[in-house]
Order: structure tokens, then C-alpha cells, then sequence
């Protein structure tokens, strides 16, 4: 019984807006696995992470080199660490329980997007690989224990060879890459309406997918059980792809064929993605920002990229649109959807994060059959048998019950919307607090009347001196020990 109870029958989508988180001008967001945390890329350089049940600040991550805004944050596997880009170049990997930069790294061109293997990796040892999609230039995969950096192929003519815009000389336009769930495999997409499914080992081309119409794509996500794919053109639509490749060595498949010429590269995606639905607004001929899948892969979301218009669209995996969320007048930046919960978590362009919660409405009838919803108070009648002791029936159900049974209170239930492969021992879901102790000589330097260690005005410093013979020492010692032990240590020194 770890997860909350809800009403199935009302759906399990967002409605309303709960709350806002305010902590300077947030532009990015990003869960970790479990959803505990909510780790926010701010204007001035900075990454908070906030606690998202208590809705509190677990930690504020500051490059005091830099205060560049921040284009992309991303959590590993564990937790344990945060990838941080940002508008000046620069790549942060922080600790997120120490607070401590573990390597910074700084790029040639500004990176838009950067996120981490999606492979585990402990405390102690940080992950290494990162795919990186810079501003002007072809993204790359970039190991940040030996700054090695392997240019990856953004067309089927540059299979296996460096691409003629990696320098960023020529027109470029962003190109959008992400990692299969096991990580052995990178899914790009190009301006000319390809999806590549490349060999990051080996930087080799093995599947091409062809988008209709050859839109330029915008965004390339997976859902988070690996299985579908969803893909934001520049013709509006948005597009979900399920995967036909196994979650588990993915490259295995595309081994078994020596792949060389296009039609056969073509071919191979062809058996590795197919196309379930198209998702757009035929109306209003939106564009989209942000859209990604809900925790459960149920649901498709869609922020609108219209300025002055904060609306995210929720759509069935069947095509129709569930919800449409109106929020503030104010543009939407950034959006995530909470892995667990039917949350979503929207960034405007003010910098503030709101979350949209479901509306839940009491209906108890749900859980008693036999409850009886009352639109006035009525005089309830007692029945003469009602509330009688029928003490043979209470003998059966007393017999019932095995009171030699031990009751289990230490074992934790697994999370059923957690695979195997999701569970690590080594995973930070919280952040401690630690409190700060208060400095004595501050306390005492404070105007408090009421406080028996504080002098009046009134009285001369000498008389003080005479009265309470008390050193500075003993003062500090005092504040640490109960108010009865301060009582009877002076009354023996008034008596000395």
C-alpha cells in the first residue's frame, strides 16, 4: 500500500492549477526517476531542486564562475548527480547531496540540450558519456572523464564520416537527439525529416525513418518503458512511433545485417519503428513546445508555442484530445509530467513553475455501495434491531481471524510501476535537511527584552556586573542546557 489511492473512475489526468513554485526566473525543469525531486534551471546561472512533496528548496546548485542562463538540466539514473548546461558553453556535472561540481567542461558551441546515458552508475563513480545537441553545430556524444568528443552522423551520407556542418560554418539548423532506454542505441533527428538510428559505439548509421512530408524535427522523446516514440515536427504534428526492437540489446537486431546502402538502411527502420498516430489542432494550426508522454505512456502533452497563451493539450494514445489546461496569460517555456502521479509541471515565461494537479471530487458512494448521498439533513429513525448484540454472530467472526499470524511491518512493497530494471539500492529519492545551530553571540547582541540574558537600558553595566557575576563562557554554555539547571545555577551564585 505505498502508492495513493484514487478514483479510477474520474481519470488520471491533470485539471487544475494546485500551486506555483517561485524561486527567481525558472526556465527549465526535470524529474528524477521516482518524482521526489524537481531540479529547475534558473536565468542566473543557478539549479534548485526542489523537494516536490513539501514543495520546498532541497538544494540550490550555484557555479559561482558563471551566470549564464541555463538551456538544459538532466538527473541520472540514480539521482545522484545532475547534468547542467548552459548559454555561456558550459557543461556542469554536479553532486546533488554534496553540492560539489564533480568536472565542468566547456564546449565550442552553446549546447541546447544535454542528457546522460541512461545506464546505472554509483555514488562514487559518476557517469562519463553524455549526448550533447549544441546550437550551430552537429551533436555529439562526449565522455566527461577524457573530454573525448565523437562527432555523431546527422544524414545517411555521412555514415560513419564527420558531417560538413560540425564546425558550424554553414546554415544549421538544431538537430535533436536522444538514448534508446538500454542506451545502446541513438535515435536523431535531422532538418530534412529523418530519424537515425545510430550505433554511438561504433558511430554507424544502422535504421533511417523517414518522417512524412520531411518536416524539420523539433523534438525526439521515448516514453519512459522504452516502448514508443514521439517525435514534434515543424508541420505542427506531432507524431508517435512504437518501437519493434527488443528493450534489451537493441543493436543485436541490426548485427545480423551487413548494412550499407540506403534502401537497406531504410528498410531496417521500417522493422524497428512504425507509426501508431498523428496528434495536431486542426483549427488553430498550433505549434507545439515540450511534448512529451505520461509517466504511464497513456497519455500525449503538448504545450502550446503561441506567445501569451499558457494551454497544454492532453490526447488518448487513440488521437483524441482529453483535456485542454488554460493557464495564465503568459507564454509556456517548459513542461514535464510527473513519472508516478497524474501531475503535470509547466514553466512560463516569467520564470514561474506552475503544477496541475487532478480535481478530485468526494464520491463515496464508489467505495460503499450502500451509502446514501444526502442532498439535506434528515432525521435519521432508528430500527428497534439495529444496534443489538447478536453474540453468535460475533463468536464467527471472531473465529475468523488468526491472531497467531505475525504481521509484517518491515518489509516495503516493490512499486509495480517500476520495472526491474528501474530499481537500483543506490538511489536518491530525498535530500536531507540540515539545520543551521545559532550563533550565541548574535542571540545576545539581539534587542530581546523578554530574554533573561539580555541587560536593561535602564540599569548601569556595573550594577549587572554585580548582581549576575556571569563570564561570556558561561553564557554560551548556558544556552545549551535546560532552563531549570540555568534557574538553580544562579540562585547559587546570588547566594555565594
Amino acid at each position: 500500500m505505498n502508492a495513493p489511492i484514487t478514483d479510477p473512475l474520474q481519470g488520471d489526468f491533470p485539471e487544475v492549477i494546485d500551486t506555483y513554485l517561485e524561486h527567481g526566473i525558472m526556465k527549465c525543469i526535470a524529474f528524477n526517476r521516482r518524482g521526489t525531486l524537481l531540479a529547475a534551471g534558473c536565468s542566473d546561472g543557478r539549479c534548485v531542486v526542489w523537494d516536490f512533496q513539501t514543495r520546498g528548496i532541497a538544494k540550490e546548485l550555484k557555479n559561482n564562475d558563471s551566470v549564464a542562463s541555463i538551456t538544459s538540466v538532466c538527473w541520472s539514473k540514480n539521482g545522484h548527480h545532475i547534468l547542467v548546461s548552459a548559454a555561456d558553453s558550459s557543461l556542469t556535472l554536479w553532486n546533488v547531496s554534496k553540492g560539489e561540481k564533480v568536472t565542468q567542461t566547456m564546449l565550442q558551441q552553446t549546447p541546447l540540450q544535454a542528457c546522460l546515458h541512461p545506464g546505472s552508475s554509483g555514488q562514487s563513480s559518476p557517469p562519463s558519456l553524455c549526448l550533447v545537441s549544441p546550437s550551430s553545430s552537429a551533436p555529439f556524444i562526449l565522455d566527461l572523464h577524457t573530454q573525448i568528443i565523437t562527432m555523431l552522423p546527422i544524414s545517411s551520407s555521412d555514415n560513419g564520416t564527420q558531417n560538413k556542418f560540425s564546425d558550424g560554418s554553414a546554415n544549421y539548423t538544431p538537430t535533436v537527439v536522444c538514448f534508446n532506454k538500454s542506451g545502446d542505441l541513438v535515435y536523431l533527428g535531422n532538418s530534412i525529416g529523418e530519424i537515425l538510428i545510430i550505433d554511438h559505439k561504433s558511430n554507424k548509421i544502422c535504421g533511417i525513418v523517414q518522417i512524412p512530408g520531411g518536416a524539420v524535427i523539433k523534438n525526439i522523446v521515448f516514453s519512459r518503458n522504452g516502448q514508443h516514440l514521439l517525435t514534434n515536427s515543424s508541420d505542427r504534428i506531432i507524431r508517435v512511433y512504437e518501437s519493434l526492437l527488443p528493450l534489451k540489446c537493441s543493436l543485436k537486431y541490426f548485427e545480423r545485417n551487413e548494412i550499407s546502402e540506403i534502401e537497406k538502411l531504410k528498410s531496417a527502420g521500417l522493422k524497428s519503428l512504425s507509426l501508431l498516430r498523428e496528434f495536431q489542432d486542426s483549427i488553430t494550426k498550433e505549434h507545439w513546445k515540450a511534448p512529451c508522454f505520461s509517466g504511464d505512456s497513456v497519455w500525449i502533452v503538448g504545450g502550446s508555442a503561441s506567445k501569451g497563451e499558457h494551454k497544454i493539450f492532453i490526447w488518448d494514445r487513440d488521437g483524441f484530445l482529453v483535456k485542454l489546461l488554460e493557464g495564465p496569460k503568459e507564454a509556456l517555456v517548459d513542461l514535464a509530467w510527473h513519472p508516478i502521479q497524474p501531475i503535470v509541471v509547466s514553466v512560463s515565461l516569467t520564470g514561474l513553475v506552475y503544477i496541475w494537479v487532478k480535481d478530485y471530487t468526494e464520491n463515496w458512494s464508489v467505495f460503499a455501495p450502500d451509502f446514501k448521498e444526502l442532498e439535506e439533513n434528515e432525521e435519521y429513525v432508528e430500527q428497534e434491531d439495529e444496534f443489538d448484540l447478536n453474540t453468535d454472530i460475533e463468536k464467527v467472526k471472531g473465529s475468523c481471524l488468526d491472531e497467531d499470524d505475525e504481521v509484517d511491518i518491515t518489509t516495503v512493497e516493490k512499486d509495480t510501476t517500476f520495472s526491474e530494471s528501474d530499481i537500483s539500492q543506490e538511489e536518491l529519492c530525498y535530500l536531507p535537511a540540515h539545520p543551521f545551530s545559532d550563533d550565541p553571540e548574535k542571540l545576545l547582541q539581539s534587542n530581546n527584552c523578554e530574554s533573561p540574558l539580555s541587560n536593561d537600558s535602564s540599569e548601569t553595566e556595573g550594577t549587572n556586573a554585580t548582581k549576575y557575576p556571569i563570564s561570556m563562557e558561561l553564557v554560551k554554555d548556558v544556552l545549551v542546557v535546560p532552563t531549570a539547571l540555568i534557574i538553580h545555577h544562579i540562585a547559587n551564585l546570588v547566594d555565594d
